[in-house]
């Protein structure tokens, strides 16, 4: 495994890391509980030694999961990732922009991006219990709130941090802008933002201010939710309460089917994955400095590893880019 620092914190992650997302059940069609714990103690036997989750993840099941699943494991070796801001259970009273209707088991429940300094308090005293720990390694807000002013935002990370229950604070899907705004109050560590072979919109705007910055780029989606895998174009069928089934529409899928099938003709004469090609190349563009990888088992969980245990030449990358020059 390979390990970077994260922008300007003494922060140590590993560059392939465990995003726990899809473990969290809702919007992913359910999970298996043992699997989940399997995957992450799997990705963290091979290296892989961050974890990213939010409460908003499952409502809680991700985080609990993961405290429950490092229990055995020496903290100080494991950087947990979480996040804020994105609440469900009503505690914001109507307050903070409301965000979307999640489903859980048939039951819509409203979600509002809220980050004012009383709720990331709150949450993060929810979130250090379902952990199991006394500290987070990196805080994020999970979405802007346009209620809330940023400087309390960050004003309310920065205590954080002088308590010692954060290491450091980031932010994620933020703008240029808004991370101007909040480097006025505290020096972030971090953007956690979408990034793939089909959605590279940041390399142009967005990476410049944070390589400028030493801010650090957390990306997430690369293997865009699946779809990279090529597993959609052979067994299509999602559960009914699986987001995907509208997320992938914004492609245009018979072109993402020839870049796959392209992809997976340099993948066989290298002997790994389709997922594995797509995952170190991602950690080899400019800026970015981890990638967040899914892994609903332990089979998956130690193929994401094994995805930064080769190489790839100028020719081959040369290859990927031209394959992926052809989807736009």
């Amino acid at each position: 495994m390979e390990y970077r620092k994260l922008g300007n914190t003494e922060l140590e992650l590993s560059t392939i890391t465990y995003g726990a997302f899809a473990i969290g059940g809702n919007m992913w069609g359910g999970n298996e509980k043992a699997d989940s714990i399997a995957s992450i103690h799997a990705s963290i036997d091979h290296g892989v030694t961050t974890i990213d989750t939010a409460p908003f993840y499952g409502f809680g099941l991700s985080e609990q999961m993961i405290g429950e699943a490092i229990k055995s494991h020496d903290r100080s070796k494991v950087q947990l990732l979480t996040k804020f801001g994105l609440v469900w259970d009503g505690s914001n009273n109507g307050k903070g922009d409301f965000f979307f209707d999640a489903d859980d088991n048939g039951k819509k429940i409203p979600v509002y991006k809220y980050a004012s300094k009383s709720n990331i308090i709150k949450e993060v005293e929810e979130s250090l219990k379902r952990l199991q720990t006394d500290y987070i390694d990196l805080l994020q807000i999970h979405w802007p709130d346009s209620t809330t002013p940023i400087h309390e935002t960050m004003e309310a990370l920065e205590t954080l941090i002088q308590q010692g229950k954060i290491r450091a604070a980031g932010v994620s899907n933020y703008s240029n802008s808004q991370i101007q705004k909040a480097q006025k109050t505290i020096k972030l560590a971090s953007n956690q933002v979408p990034f793939s072979m089909l959605n590279r919109k940041i390399e142009t705007d967005l990476i410049p201010l944070t390589s400028k910055e030493n801010i650090g780029i957390i990306a997430y989606s690369p293997m865009e939710r699946g779809l990279l895998t090529g597993k959609y174009f052979t067994d299509s069928k999602l559960k009914d309460n699986d987001h995907r089934n509208g997320y992938f529409g914004q492609f245009d899928l018979q072109k993402v089917k020839t870049l796959v099938e392209e992809l997976s003709s340099l993948a066989n004469a290298k002997h790994i994955s389709i997922s594995q090609l797509v995952l170190r190349w991602t950690t080899l563009q400019k800026g970015i400095t981890i990638v967040l990888a899914g892994a609903r088992n332990a089979e998956q969980a130690i193929s994401n590893a094994k995805a930064i245990d080769f190489d790839l030449s100028v020719s081959e990358l040369d290859f990927i880019n031209q394959a992926i020059s052809k989807v736009k």
